[in-house]
């Protein structure tokens, strides 16, 4: 059933959809490494994004291997082209975003990262999405382990639906 979208969504509409493509990861605690990844936004109506993402580690023969980070959550637009959002990690780790959209292009800014004992320890993030032509580019630099915030993960998605 097509629902129509809600209206505070409009500023965030680029992003809906199914994206699929490739990217890079390293950091200084692990080996650098391509990734093969999947995000999805999706509506049910209300005003908010459900968002969901899964990556997997690209082998040197250039197949998908095993799994490697999944994260859902939401987005949730503000006034004054404002949004919030809330990220959840299987590994236990939660975070909530703040940050501000611009024509095609949002960035976001880490107000809280909370986590389980069990957890990494992860203290900040910064994540940019925006439209590259048609494509999806994003990067995400993180504060973990000790380390300064630090450029961690980007990738380049292309539409699938």
């Amino acid at each position: 059933m097509d629902v129509e979208l809600h209206p505070d969504l409009e500023p965030l509409k680029f992003l809906l959809g199914t994206w699929e493509g490739a990217g890079v990861g390293g950091y200084p605690t692990i080996e650098s490494f391509n990734f093969g990844q999947e995000i999805s936004f999706t509506h049910v109506g209300k005003p908010f994004l459900i968002y969901a993402s899964r990556t997997w580690k690209i082998e040197e023969d250039g197949t998908l291997g095993r799994p490697l980070g999944m994260e859902t959550g939401y987005w949730r637009p503000r006034p004054d082209h404002q949004v919030e959002v809330t990220l959840a990690h299987p590994t236990g780790i939660v975070e909530i975003y703040v940050g501000d959209v611009a024509f095609n292009r949002v960035e976001l800014h880490t107000d809280v990262v909370a986590r389980t004992e069990s957890a990494k320890e992860v203290t900040g993030g910064h994540r940019l999405y925006g439209l590259i032509g048609e494509d999806l580019g994003w990067a995400y630099d993180m504060a973990a382990m000790g380390h300064e915030l630090q450029s961690h993960l980007s990738a380049q998605l292309k539409k699938v639906s």
